[in-house]
């Protein structure tokens, strides 16, 4: 692959639960077919009910999952980080895509192309074998996760949304290498000790607890009260991610 060495793709796909089972060499046959794409902030990726013929990986950046409802309202579905994929469906069959996906900032991927990729589980059926039953497990896990939500207060949906945010920034630094700095300034884009900087808005994580805006900057304010958190313009500084699960349940 121009401009990422195979080893580079290799371990990359080795970050993807869906594809972690695999053993090296067929980490390896589909790096051969991985090919590097960038999407600037704000770019789409592809669109709802376009036709399905690729998968992507992150490798840097983040892009979100978006579906539009009458009236012009957008509901966002899942966000995506460093080492998580989307569009997996077209690895098995060329259905139209379900949501729109874009760019939220500059974000780096490898693409595999579905029929490329049928034509290398054709000939090597265990890797077929393998991404059912991990796709199978994520459906499980999907489901599980649902379930759980449907009993959840909008706090508790929240705090689970961000509490998950958190988690894929702080295993983006860790892929990075990048160590936290100092600041206490929310502005500032920098993160200090335990903090840990979300680019997110209000209505970015309502959408994706499944809460009104309303419902879920009340929550923010209690959270900003408490100092386990300082908000900004679009994003927000954890400070205590300790406390923050204490609001999960």
């Amino acid at each position: 692959m121009a401009g990422m060495r195979s080893a580079e793709v290799v371990e990359l796909l080795a970050r993807v639960p869906v594809l972690s089972t695999l053993d090296a060499d067929d980490l390896g046959r589909i790096a051969e077919l991985a090919v590097p794409r960038q999407f600037e902030p704000g770019q789409i990726v592809f669109r709802e009910g376009d036709a399905s013929d690729t998968c992507y990986i992150v490798r840097s950046g983040r892009a979100r999952a978006v579906r539009e409802h009458a009236g012009g309202r957008t509901l966002t579905l899942a966000t995506f980080g460093p080492g998580e994929f989307f569009g997996e469906l077209a690895l098995f069959e060329d259905e139209r895509r379900s949501a729109t996906v874009e760019a939220i900032e500059l974000t780096d991927v490898v693409a595999v192309l579905g029929p490329d990729m049928r034509r290398l589980m054709v000939e090597h059926p265990g890797i077929s074998a393998r991404l059912v039953i991990a796709l199978g497990r994520r459906l499980r896990e999907t489901n599980e996760r649902l379930t759980r939500q449907s009993f959840q207060t909008v706090q508790s949906r929240v705090a689970v949304v961000l509490s998950e945010l958190v988690a894929q920034e702080l295993a983006t630094q860790e892929s990075s290498g990048d160590a936290p700095q100092k600041s206490t300034e929310v502005s500032s884009g920098e993160t200090s000790g335990r903090d840990v900087l979300v680019t997110a808005t209000q209505a970015d994580l309502a959408q994706l607890a499944g809460s009104s805006r309303e419902s879920a900057s009340r929550f923010l304010a209690v959270l900003e009260r408490a100092g386990v958190i300082s908000q900004g313009r679009g994003r927000l500084v954890v400070h205590d991610q300790e406390a923050l699960k204490q609001y999960v349940f």
